[in-house]
């Protein structure tokens, strides 16, 4: 009688027993998909999600969820704040000139329509700055308008033997040279070929403004099956004080040049679900990195 009494105490602690560990991971199971859940969420920069605020776990998860959707807003508002600042920069340079020159060749003109001032060399003058300012304009339309990617399995040596043979003259009337270095064999990448070409192309040209003489593109496969590119360079570092703002539209560091090739490039890179960063611009070398996923 006391063994039978002693069998079932034992055989209930046991069943018990199973019972919590099947409870533990099968609540365990359903936290790991709701991390994997969150974690695709926050790659696609789909914050819209909230988990019912029934146990801690929960509300640790949508706490965080809180601190990225307030990390996205400050860094669209700081954004936006920079473009506006850009573009009244740009449209200001253009419009000023063209004002005070209206209104003194206005003010010079006599009765008679005669006017101390080169009236034709204003006007040209106004003419070009007007020009300036729809080419500007068009530049912005250019930047909004990228087309959506086509995408096709693409091998990358063949890509960037591509890329290198495209710029090969370029890059020759520069005294400099671009290679190619593949980490892994066979690598290849589902993207845009002409998109993404000019990624690179862009990367290549800036480079070579620089004053680099050594352009290297790295490839390889990270443990998460991600394909990494890096291409590096030996030209004159971007400024410090500019290297967070690269990317922003119309900032440049050149004389000459739009400011939207980065922008664009990052642009065709989120399309990509992909990005785009400055890893590195010092005195030893700049250096961007692709990632395609």
């Amino acid at each position: 009688m006391t063994f039978t009494i002693w069998h079932i105490i034992g055989t209930a602690v046991i069943v018990a027993i199973v019972v919590a560990v099947i409870a533990v991971l099968y609540t365990r199971h359903k936290d790991i998909k709701k991390v994997a859940y969150m974690m695709d969420a926050l790659e696609d920069g789909e914050l819209n999600f909230r988990f019912q605020e029934k146990n801690k776990f929960n509300r640790t998860l949508n706490r965080i969820r809180t601190i990225f959707e307030r990390q996205r807003q400050a860094h669209e508002q700081d954004s936006w704040t920079k473009l506006i600042r850009v573009l009244t920069h740009e449209i200001m340079n253009t419009v000023s000139p063209i004002s005070s020159l209206s209104d003194a060749l206005a003010k010079s003109l006599d009765e008679d329509g005669h006017s101390e001032l080169d009236i034709k060399a204003g006007l040209e003058t106004i003419s070009d700055s007007s020009k300036n300012l729809i080419e500007f304009v068009q530049t912005y339309r250019q930047l909004s308008g990228v087309a959506k990617p086509i995408r096709k399995a693409l091998d990358l040596q063949e890509l960037m033997n591509q890329v290198i043979a495209l710029n090969s003259e370029y890059v020759a009337s520069c005294g400099a040279v671009c290679t190619y270095h593949p980490m892994d064999a066979d690598l290849m990448i589902y993207a845009d070929e002409g998109q993404i070409s000019q990624i690179f192309i862009n990367l290549i040209k800036n480079a070579l403004q620089a004053g680099a003489k050594h352009i290297h593109i790295m490839a390889k496969m990270d443990k998460d099956d991600e394909v990494i590119i890096q291409v590096s360079n030996d030209g004159a570092p971007i400024p410090l004080s500019s290297q967070e703002q690269i990317f922003i539209p119309f900032f440049t560091t050149k004389k000459e040049g739009s400011g939207i090739g980065l922008s664009i490039s990052r642009q065709i890179m989120r399309n990509h679900n992909g990005s785009i960063e400055l890893l590195q611009s010092d005195a030893s070398k700049t250096l961007f990195e692709l990632r395609f996923r």
